[in-house]
């Protein structure tokens, strides 16, 4: 198993999403290497081109502001923590990359939390999508495998959740997103239900880019 990587999440070159005002309109982001730079289809001479219009900006807290200074790949158990100089409320959302194992927490566009996860393989994999936390559950028991799942986050109704576990190289989750249990007991306490979780598989992000 490859370690975590952040290159896949704010490395790569800016690529520009126009984000639109609500969260319908983000939808399954798999199949979207180059986020959405298809050519547009040739106009005929004759035609008269309609005037062009500047993309929608997206609304500021969407907008990445901050990326915490870690320096190289985390390694698997590793997490960070840092709200300083983040405004104390505000909107949250968590981006999850299956290709890099790595789990980011934003609060109005600034990076305060970042993990080496578990995810699901094979016949169990962890689904790609934008996915709202529907339950939260500090002491949750799996009613299918009868294991802990300290610090519940549910995105799913067939049990796909973020939760606390040991988080090793070499350790696979049934679909899951597992971080370490010091890193869930964090996001517990902040996350709200409605708070939005985007699965991707390499989605890339950079400063002032749409938090995808």
């Amino acid at each position: 198993m490859p370690k975590p990587s952040r290159r896949t999440l704010w490395t790569g070159s800016s690529v520009a999403i126009a984000a639109a005002a609500f969260v319908t309109t983000l939808i399954l982001i798999q199949g979207l290497p180059s986020r959405g730079d298809a050519a547009a289809p040739a106009v005929e001479r004759i035609a008269l081109a309609p005037k062009a219009q500047a993309p929608a900006k997206p609304a500021a807290q969407f907008v990445v502001k901050r990326i915490l200074p870690i320096e190289g790949p985390i390694k698997y158990g590793e997490w960070h923590w840092d709200e300083t100089g983040v405004p104390a409320a505000g909107t949250t959302v968590v981006t999850v990359d299956l290709k890099a194992n790595v789990l980011s927490v934003f609060r109005d566009g600034y990076e305060i939390g970042a993990t080496a996860i578990l995810t699901g393989h094979d016949d169990k994999p962890t689904p790609l999508g934008v996915f709202p936390i529907t339950e939260k559950d500090r002491t949750h028991v799996s009613n299918l495998y009868d294991s802990p799942m300290p610090f519940m986050l549910r995105l799913t109704n067939d049990g796909i959740s973020i939760h606390g576990t040991k988080v090793e190289n070499g350790y696979v989750t049934h679909g899951c997103i597992g971080v370490p249990d010091s890193f869930a007991a964090k996001l517990f306490a902040i996350a709200r239900l409605g708070d939005r979780v985007i699965v991707t598989d390499g989605a890339t992000m950079g400063m002032g880019d749409a938090i995808i």
